[in-house]
């Protein structure tokens, strides 16, 4: 199994301090107006929001992290560093096509749920075979429950949004754990390459 760098911690460590900051920050300059349990984030990154800049340069900082992590995470399978890799592409394409301040897009919507997609499926296509002797954030079963995890979340997040439901609060969910989960299969390869090292001569 070849070797994740240690610099890997740097863009899987970044991704949730980056992202939860950027939507407080974007929301407190943005003020009472704003309703974080039923608003969503691409709220924060409208075209005429207080917080415009604050939010879409977080976003664009958060892809620029995916796309890093994926660079480092030699361990996981291919099809999970593309599908990791991807999901950093289409967060920084959400970015580039913020939603209109007059309401939704059909272009931002359909490059966001693109993004949810690819994050959703990364952790089960990244794992290896290998049982107890692949890390523990690779093996199939973690992987399988935190796709489900992210996959559930998107589902809420769309029937709340449907509904008029806390779309906010669904959306910060499975966007922090998708944020969230590149670090822990970066520590859980660390850790498993440090546990498993030869003993020096």
């Amino acid at each position: 199994m070849r070797r994740v760098p240690r610099w890997a911690l740097l863009p899987s460590g970044s991704a949730p301090v980056v992202l939860v900051g950027g939507w407080t920050t974007a929301a407190a300059l943005e003020g009472p107006s704003y309703d974080a349990v039923r608003q969503t984030i691409s709220v924060l990154a409208a075209y005429g929001a207080a917080g415009f800049w604050v939010m879409t340069s977080a976003l664009f900082a958060v892809g620029v992290c995916h796309l890093g992590t994926a660079v480092g995470l030699r361990a996981a399978a291919p099809a999970g560093r593309v599908a990791l890799a991807a999901g950093g592409a289409a967060a920084l394409a959400v970015a580039l096509v913020p939603a209109p301040s007059s309401g939704g897009s059909l272009r931002h919507g359909s490059v966001a749920a693109t993004g949810f997609a690819f994050l959703a499926l990364w952790p089960v296509l990244a794992a290896v075979r290998g049982g107890a002797d692949a890390p523990w954030a690779l093996r199939l079963g973690p992987a399988l429950a935190a796709s489900a995890a992210m996959g559930g979340g998107a589902l809420w997040y769309l029937i709340a949004t449907g509904d008029g439901g806390p779309a906010g609060v669904a959306e910060r969910l499975v966007t922090s754990l998708q944020s969230l989960w590149p670090l822990v299969v970066v520590v859980s390869c660390l850790l498993h390459q440090h546990r498993t090292r030869p003993p020096t001569p």
